[in-house]
């Protein structure tokens, strides 16, 4: 199996699992011990995470994943306006629910903002801020989107959103790992994965928080900790299993020894760069049209590339090809959908060489352009309706209403996995 979605689920390295591993032994070898010691070390844990982020360890808590960041943050906000919240159309899936059920238990709406897929730096400002108004009670943006891979202006956005007294939670949950201080932008709230691009032990991530909000924030399980103050309420909840915060620095280590974060993010980002084009050209000869997609404010270390018409036209046909390609293809990846077109969305990491994408190229390109030929086969022929029957004057067979040049040192690197 060929793993090119780093961006999804991540890799955790050996070491961190080993470490995680022994954690989990000591805790089962006396549980008793190890509940009651926990909170200090998941403290000294999040000073390290912390550190790795560039933020004040009072600033931050220690979440499963940027998700249950999000559902923190909207679980403690009180209404105080209209009850609207301006989300954009690159939003999260899951970020978005949360953000129309607050909206809802506040009598309010969801606003979106349109932004178009290549739209530039001010252009994307712009879209957000015309949806900006007096009823508006939160901002919910992508620091990187997950669908497009591709920025949003969160420090524009949170300069305005800051003048007009509005909350901004910012989803960065591909931000740790892939951009240096990812948490400092300008927002009350920001959410950040480590288990992503920082190869932590998944269920590892930050909820940083900022200003006159922050001590309303609270875990969503009470726990013993619930009367201490913020972030340290984080640190205790209960007998669940919190080794993955506590080895999660051990992965970050292992990057930063190994090879270095900024040589790291480095090499991913040319590494995606070649895939792009790699891949981008074997679409464009089997299509005809370009491959390659202009996100108007592209990423370090993803890519996007434009699928053949008939794949992955919406998000649930785009899981399905997933699916399908890791079964018969041996591949994982991440196929998206935005606007009723189909992408892959390129991943590179460490562990990942030229090699990976030559082959995707090669063997996976002609097979996705045979199952495109098939969709659209099938969409446009007739289809059967079920409740209607041939009558008797239907002679046999009588027609029937049916319903680059590889970056170097790729070669040789090891698996971080």
């Amino acid at each position: 199996m060929r793993h090119l979605n780093h961006g999804s689920f991540g890799a955790v390295p050996l070491v961190a699992q080993e470490r995680q591993n022994q954690l989990r032994a000591e805790m089962e070898r006396s549980p008793v011990v190890w509940f009651p010691e926990l909170p200090r070390r998941v403290a000294a844990a999040r000073e390290e995470l912390a550190a790795f982020l560039r933020v004040d360890a009072g600033d931050l808590a220690l979440v499963p994943n940027a998700s249950a960041g999000a559902s923190t943050v909207y679980a403690s906000l009180p209404r105080r306006r209209g009850g609207e919240i301006v989300v954009t159309d690159h939003g999260y899936g899951a970020v978005t629910m949360g953000a129309e059920r607050l909206a809802r238990r506040w009598g309010g709406r969801v606003r979106t903002a349109r932004v178009p897929l290549d739209a530039d730096e001010q252009q994307a400002y712009e879209a957000v801020a015309a949806e900006l108004a007096e009823s508006t009670d939160l901002v919910v943006l992508d620091h990187i989107t997950s669908a497009t891979a591709r920025r949003m202006p969160v420090e524009r956005i949170g300069a305005e959103a800051r003048r007009r007294g509005i909350p901004l939670l910012v989803d960065g949950a591909h931000s740790p790992g892939l951009i240096p201080a990812p948490a400092g932008v300008e927002c009350d709230f920001w959410i950040g994965n480590l288990h992503k691009w920082g190869c932590a032990p998944r269920g590892t991530a930050a909820l940083v928080a900022r200003g006159p909000q922050r001590d309303r924030l609270r875990p969503l399980i009470d726990s013993w900790g619930a009367a201490d103050p913020y972030p340290e309420r984080f640190d205790q909840q209960g007998t669940v299993d919190l080794t993955s915060y506590l080895a999660a620095p051990s992965a970050l280590d292992f990057v930063e020894h190994t090879w270095g974060w900024q040589t790291a993010r480095r090499y991913m980002d040319e590494l995606a760069g070649y895939a792009e084009q790699v891949v981008g050209a074997a679409f464009a000869e089997l299509t005809g049209a370009a491959g390659t997609v202009d996100v108007g404010m592209p990423v370090p270390g993803m890519r996007l590339v434009r699928l053949p018409d008939g794949l992955a036209s919406s998000r649930v046909e785009a899981d399905g090809l997933r699916d399908r390609a890791a079964r018969e293809l041996g591949v994982e990846t991440a196929f998206t959908s935005f606007g009723g077109v189909g992408y892959l969305r390129l991943s590179a990491h460490v562990y990942n060489t030229a090699a990976d994408y030559e082959h995707f190229a090669e063997r996976c390109v002609p097979v996705l352009g045979e199952w495109a030929r098939a969709a659209r086969s099938e969409r446009s022929a007739p289809q059967r309706c079920p409740a209607q029957r041939p009558g008797p004057e239907a002679a046999a067979g009588a027609p029937v209403l049916q319903d680059i040049q590889e970056p170097r040192g790729t070669r040789g690197k090891r698996s971080a996995r």
